[in-house]
């Protein structure tokens, strides 16, 4: 039995034998592993290049995303450009219509305050004479400043203004001070005492003289000397240096338009 089976594997034997011991199969053998080498080089090689062009490809995905972020992100600023320069138009627009505008303006208010000066000098020369140097100067430097061309119209406009708001204060106020007076061919160094625009007094330096301006007269007239401890009451008052009081004094009544 032993026998049998030991024959039965001696082709199996011989045909290893064979494969083992062959030089054609082995050189077979040799180059299949061969090209299996070179085929898994090659495998890798283009797994290689596979990956590679897979990190190209992603990096061109990702240019390619941050170019449309940017090119969305060039239409809106373009828009807000455009937006803007329409805005720019309307204001450039509306400017020089302003510029239109003031021209006709500034030609209009040259005559306006040349007809203002000319009624306050009006305006002076009829109201009650009190500060009378001092006015006139100051109508005078307006006078000047209009022929000034280093001075803007505006600048203009406003002092004259501020000079008629002066004059609108002189009705509003209490005031003594000391000047010159002319009276009856003699000067005399004088205190005045001005009430508003309703009544002048004034008083010479020794209390000797006291008198009222007479609007309606247009001259000085002298008060009685019952007068003259009242309108000294008023200068101390006006000059703040005692309280304010009640002054009974004679006041010109305007004369009645007919």
């Amino acid at each position: 039995m032993i026998n049998n089976s030991w024959l039965s594997l001696r082709p199996l034997i011989l045909l290893l034998s064979v494969f083992v011991i062959s030089p054609a199969w082995s050189d077979h053998l040799g180059d299949a592993v061969k090209e299996t080498i070179k085929s898994n080089k090659l495998a890798a090689k283009s797994q290689t290049k596979v990956d590679g062009l897979s990190d190209e490809t992603r990096q061109m995905l990702e240019e390619y995303r941050l170019l449309l972020k940017e090119t969305e992100t060039l239409h809106i600023y373009n828009q807000q450009l455009k937006n803007l320069l329409v805005s720019q138009h309307r204001e450039e627009e509306s400017l020089r219509r302003q510029l239109q505008e003031i021209e006709v303006t500034r030609r209009e208010i040259v005559p306006l305050m040349l007809n203002m000066l000319d009624s306050l000098k009006v305006f002076i020369s009829l109201d009650v004479p009190f500060l009378t140097k001092e006015r006139h100067q100051r109508l005078a430097r307006l006078q000047e400043m209009m022929g000034r061309a280093d001075v803007t119209q505006s600048e203009k406009f406003r002092r004259i203004l501020e000079a008629y708001q002066i004059e609108n204060e002189y009705g509003r106020t209490i005031e003594a001070y000391r000047a010159d007076l002319d009276l009856n061919g003699m000067r005399y160094t004088v205190d005045f005492l001005r009430l508003g625009r309703l009544s002048l007094y004034y008083q010479t330096l020794d209390g000797k003289k006291t008198g009222v301006w007479s609007q309606k007269e247009k001259s000085w007239q002298s008060l009685s000397d019952s007068y003259k401890r009242t309108v000294s009451n008023g200068l101390q008052i006006a000059r703040k240096q005692v309280a304010p009081d009640l002054l009974k004094l004679p006041i010109p009544v305007p004369e009645a338009k007919q």
